[in-house]
């Protein structure tokens, strides 16, 4: 008999979409219980009406955090899925997981590879431990749960992951030249012939470089500028492509190559022309066909590969893409063998770079009869397309940028680091050459950029409309997992125009800027992470981006300022406040996912960092790092900020340590931790004044934020903070260090109407100022200028999109029961906002949190998923709380514990 239960919305994880201010945009993808201890009178165990319904459902089943892979490489593979169940207080008890290569068996519930049996748990992230996984093998699996009262859900839905290679490859490097200084794209051809029937067929791709792979004239996937860049000489990902659709009986394999980070050929500061690696592009191809009768048949890349220069005239990462469409591929001769570029290949277990958004241009102005200017109303990374008509030699170039100069498009800024050896590669420019065939179509392969307007200009007169050039929107496509809402449509803006930033600077591992640089700077990607973690499903980029750590560290410890690198960044910039990385981000990772794994694989590194750390440390202080970066005033002391992070990662290696059982280590790096701090203190403390260092508002809220601040002194200290922030006309002035520290350090200690006030601001300096200005992303500087050489698309000071989470929305995970098993709500009813809603979609389902003010009543609702827990904590200037249709009154005193399920209270 069906139970009576209340109805939780839970949305499907597709359900989040980041929306754009410019209604020119189309998306294009149609893609037992851990509880606080009882025994706790900290906390308030109220024991709330249960509802129930009759049994639970599993849905969003993943492999390696991916649904239905391709290309597997690891022996013991993550499985996770969702609970779901619109029961007041649901929990999973136990599970059983199917895993074989027969699904109708695993249909009838047979797993011929791992049948786990009924295990007593209520995880929901497994690792495989079934027999031996074979290369180039599909595999299907499901999971049946139990809830708290034994209820059995049915199979889920059946999922699936393919193995890749697995070090099993057959097929030759090759390339079509050894000339690093030929700037023609090199194009590859193949024919081949199926022997009958194709049941199944895979292709494995690897490149030093990029690539785009077409079969009979088809592009295959729909990636853009695959593979992900890495540190090309230890480590270069392979791409798995299934093509069995694409097969018939004759068929024409071509292959093109860019440049990309492996043959840097534009010139810059960071030196990537002189990266060790540097050669030709070149690539491994290996397709596995198996037929209807059995028999199977493998095509490697070798030296009977024919090839030829094409279209393509240069291809610069940092630069631009010139075609010509009068040359056409021919004089097709042999490729050569070569040897491997690098150590490893492995398989590229991360969401592609795509282009996910379609922009018409906002706005279209014809300059002259061969100018045109496009503005498409949304700073953005990607690429246009442009569609023509012209005669045949007429050369068109597409210049790219954020600002405007009486009217015309101005890079100045923007090039200052390009070091260009002659006038044919302009920075942000393609160039097109072309044949006068009617419409021609125009868009680069193998390069973005960071633009709002683009600015047409050809050497004839043309004829355009606002129709013939359109932008793409490009990133690694990682799905939206948060949204913040709420009537004040500043909090809106910075929200949307941090996504932006956030997504522009996202192509594998995380970048500063899409235009003047493209690197990854470690500062920017360890100060946003949690802003993008809390919007966006991450993890599988940021477990690449660990690798690239792994591989750039040096035998001491030493990691660069950017990663990857050709090697600049190994002796400036680098340091605890930048490159602490290492460990913040996998920390962070562990902490919104609840997956050990990121610390089991870079424990050691983080170990050998934090050593090197200490290696160059004087008396448990240390001056090694770059700083409070671009700070609106004040200067902060540089050996405080920097021991500060020394600190946090000898704390987070100490937690780390006895996650993964290292009980010598943990005591160690306690102890340690615990040096650090008293050092800082005993140097940079003034307990009579309640000031550290000079008392800039980044060491004030480096001090509280990261755990600096004795106990008995964190309230002097915050109120120290706020006073200072009040006497500054309550304005910020901080740099990147303190853009991390100053709202979350305010809100958590007493001063979120405070905070408030600063994240709300629209005067100089705030995120406000900039969107009151124009602006559809974040900035490099808070001071705006075409001249300042500072970039339009920058997320380092991304912070503000965690922290509307975090203390407006309250939703905080619990380093204890990591994943959202717990969470810990804080929510702040601040002066100056009516209302909020933060949803997140985290490891157990939807988190939302929103309240409303009516009159004197704060009107607030939380939804906690199943198989987790909440505490919620409220602001004990509240005079009173009860559950909304209860007349009886709740403790405002302790924390309130919550099972899963939706709640509405009524507060005064």
């Amino acid at each position: 008999m069906m139970k009576n239960y209340t109805k939780i919305l839970f949305l499907p994880l597709v359900a989040f979409v980041l929306f754009s201010y410019a209604p020119n945009k189309t998306n294009l993808n149609n893609t037992k219980n851990t509880t606080v201890d009882t025994n706790d009178m900290r906390v308030a165990a109220y024991h709330f009406p249960k509802y129930t319904t009759d049994a639970p459902k599993v849905e969003n089943l993943k492999c390696e955090h991916m649904v239905n892979p391709l290309g597997i490489d690891t022996g013991s593979p993550r499985l996770s899925w969702l609970m779901l169940d619109t029961s007041q207080g649901a929990k999973q008890t136990a599970y059983q997981i199917l895993v074989g290569q027969d699904k109708e068996g695993i249909l009838q519930g047979k797993g011929d590879c791992w049948n786990s049996g009924t295990v007593d748990s209520n995880a929901n992230l497994v690792i495989y431990k079934g027999g031996g996984l074979k290369p180039n093998t599909k595999y299907f699996w499901t999971v049946k749960v139990w809830d708290e009262e034994g209820n059995q859900s049915s199979l889920s839905e059946i999922a699936s992951f393919q193995t890749g290679l697995k070090g099993n490859w057959s097929a030759h490097w090759i390339t079509d030249i050894e000339d690093v200084d030929e700037k023609k794209a090199p194009y590859f051809r193949k024919e081949i012939k199926t022997k009958s029937q194709v049941a199944k067929a895979t292709v494995y791709l690897a490149s030093a470089g990029l690539h785009e792979l077409t079969l009979n004239g088809e592009k295959v996937g729909d990636a853009f500028m695959d593979p992900i860049y890495t540190r090309f000489d230890k480590r270069i990902l392979y791409n798995t492509y299934d093509v069995t659709s694409l097969l018939k009986a004759d068929n024409v394999i071509n292959v093109v190559l860019g440049n990309g980070w492996y043959n840097h050929q534009s010139t810059a500061v960071w030196d990537f022309h002189k990266a060790p690696w540097r050669a030709r592009p070149r690539f491994m191809f290996e397709m596995l066909i198996e037929y209807n009768d059995g028999n199977k048949e493998t095509i490697i890349s070798d030296k009977s590969w024919k090839t030829s220069f094409g279209k393509i005239q240069l291809n610069s990462i940092y630069t631009a893409e010139h075609v010509d469409n009068n040359q056409i591929a021919g004089d097709w001769k042999n490729a050569i063998e070569v040897a491997s570029p690098t150590e490893l290949v492995s398989s590229q277990q991360l969401p592609p770079v795509r282009k996910v958004d379609e922009y018409k241009a906002f706005s279209f102005t014809k300059i002259d009869s061969k100018t045109y200017l496009f503005d498409f109303g949304q700073n953005m990374s990607g690429i246009t397309e442009l569609k023509i008509v012209g005669q045949k030699g007429t050369v068109v170039k597409v210049n790219h940028g954020e600002h405007l100069k009486e009217g015309r498009i101005y890079n100045d800024g923007l090039e200052v680091h390009y070091r260009p050896t002659d006038d044919t590669d302009p920075f942000q420019t393609d160039i097109y050459t072309l044949s006068g065939n009617g419409e021609e179509v125009f868009a680069p392969k193998f390069n973005y950029k960071g633009f709002q307007y683009a600015e047409v200009i050809a050497d004839r007169e043309i004829q355009l409309n606002e129709n013939s050039l359109k932008a793409y929107f490009a990133h690694s496509d990682v799905l939206p997992v948060g949204k913040v809402e709420s009537s004040n449509e500043l909090i809106t803006k910075i929200w949307k125009a941090t996504n932006m930033a956030y997504l522009s600077n996202l192509y594998g591992y995380p970048t500063d800027c899409p235009q003047r640089e493209k690197n990854g700077w470690t500062g920017d990607g360890h100060i946003a992470i949690e802003t993008g973690l809390f919007n966006y499903d991450g993890i599988m980029v940021y477990e690449k981006w660990m690798d690239d750590h792994r591989d750039e560290q040096q035998a001491d410890g030493t990691l660069p300022a950017i990663i990857p690198t050709s090697g600049w960044g190994y002796t400036w910039a680098n340091g605890p406040d930048w490159t602490s990385s290492m460990v913040l981000v996998p920390w962070n990772v562990y902490k919104f996912y609840g997956d050990k794994h990121i610390l089991e694989e870079n424990y050691e590194s983080m170990k050998l960092y934090v050593d090197k750390i200490k290696s160059v440390a004087k008396d448990n202080l240390t001056d090694w790092g770059l700083g409070d970066w671009i700070p609106i005033k004040s200067k902060s002391n540089l050996e405080f900020t920097s021991s500060v992070f020394y600190y946090t990662d000898a704390l987070i290696l100490s937690k780390t340590a006895i996650l993964l059982g290292k009980e010598k280590d943990a005591v160690a790096f306690k102890t340690l931790a615990e040096e650090i701090k008293s050092a800082i203190n005993n140097k940079y403390f003034n307990a009579e004044e309640n000031i550290y260092a000079s008392g800039t508002q980044t060491e004030m809220s480096m001090a509280l934020f990261r755990g600096i601040v004795p106990e008995e002194k964190i309230q002097p200290v915050a109120d120290y903070l706020a006073r200072s922030v009040i006497e500054n006309n309550s304005k910020m002035d901080v740099g990147l260090l303190g853009s991390k520290t100053i709202l979350n350090a305010l809100s958590e200690n007493g001063y979120a109407d405070l905070a408030y006030k600063l994240a709300s601001s629209d005067e100089f300096p705030s995120w406000g100022y900039w969107i009151a200005n124009g602006a559809t992303s974040l900035y490099e500087s808070w001071e705006i200028s075409a001249d300042k050489n500072a970039s339009l698309n920058h997320i380092m000071f991304g912070e503000i999109g965690a922290w509307y989470y975090k203390a407006l929305g309250g939703i905080n995970n619990d380093e204890n029961s990591p994943g959202f098993k717990n969470i810990i709500l804080t929510p702040h009813f601040v002066e100056g906002l009516n209302d909020i809603k933060a949803t997140h979609y985290g490891s157990y389902g939807e988190i939302v949190s929103e309240w409303k003010k009516e009159g004197e009543v704060v009107n607030y609702m939380v939804i906690i998923p199943p198989n987790s827990t909440a505490e919620l904590h409220l602001d004990k200037s509240l005079k009173q709380i009860k559950l909304k249709g209860q007349t009886d009154l709740l403790n405002l005193d302790l924390p309130i514990k919550l099972e899963s399920g939706k709640y509405e209270f009524i507060l005064k």
